[in-house]
């Protein structure tokens, strides 16, 4: 491989001419993820479950000159996804740029837990995710062409305090874990496979938490909650041809708060 193939340094956010879906979109990380992908030239599809929602999403970013469209797309229901991957792309084309972004906590003890909220938990955050990517990637492979995939975990993976969110952090492991054997089944089809963990950042989930469990910053090392903001330097990254050779790869970016 020739070096003056590349740019000094290679590195670029331009994402013209790229799909990108964002799932969870109507709100927190996902609102702004779906942003930031828009602002730096891909045609985004806003995926969730509130239509109003998606059109002020898509309204924010056709403001600013990008270009956007909403679906409704519930994680729980397989239909609904598959609806949704076909409505993006007669809209916009074939998606290139995955971003997992979609899903709820528990917020009750395992043993507290009813059987329909264990399935929502595990359908949203782990089994839509998994059929979402699987198609997406089928798409791609018959049609010969790369893409990037990025999951949403979180520090609770791997760092969990006993407060009563286990199922959370079980499927988030999942997802860390999808990402790693993704990636190695469809690194022959140049399709990358990579996760984001992000500590406590402030959106509508936070919110909640706060209002469940009051304002627990302080007791973080700098005293404060992450800024939706601080991931789009690591989202535009993985998206971006300057990590054509990362995939496989979670990175945590959470300020510190978590030890491991």
């Amino acid at each position: 491989m020739n070096a003056d193939e590349y740019p000094l340094p290679n590195i670029s956010n331009d994402l013209t001419g790229q799909v990108a879906l964002v799932t969870g979109a109507t709100s927190g990380l996902g609102r702004r993820f779906a942003r930031v992908l828009a602002a730096s030239g891909a045609n985004v599809i806003a995926a969730g479950r509130r239509r109003e929602r998606l059109d002020e999403v898509v309204a924010e970013i056709e403001s600013s000159g990008g270009t956007a469209v909403g679906v409704e797309m519930d994680m729980t229901d397989t239909a609904s996804i598959l609806a949704g991957v076909d409505a993006g792309a007669a809209a916009v084309g074939t998606i290139t740029i995955l971003v997992n972004n979609a899903g709820i906590p528990d917020a009750q003890r395992a043993h507290k837990m009813s059987i329909d909220l264990i399935d929502r938990v595990f359908d949203t955050n782990l089994r839509g995710p998994y059929v979402l990517s699987c198609e997406i990637a089928r798409r791609l492979i018959d049609e010969k062409r790369p893409g990037r995939q990025i999951n949403i975990s979180s520090v609770s993976a791997t760092n969990y305090d006993g407060h009563g969110a286990a199922l959370y952090s079980i499927t988030k492991a999942g997802i860390a874990r999808m990402s790693e054997v993704l990636a190695v089944e469809w690194a022959r089809n140049h399709i990358n496979v990579n996760c984001i963990a992000p500590g406590a950042f402030r959106s509508e989930m936070m919110d909640g938490m706060i209002e469940r469990m009051g304002d627990f910053s302080s007791a973080m090392p700098r005293k404060r909650l992450g800024d939706p903001a601080q991931l789009d330097s690591t989202l535009l990254y993985l998206c971006s041809p300057a990590s054509d050779a990362v995939t496989g790869t979670t990175i945590k970016v959470d300020d510190g708060q978590s030890p491991r």
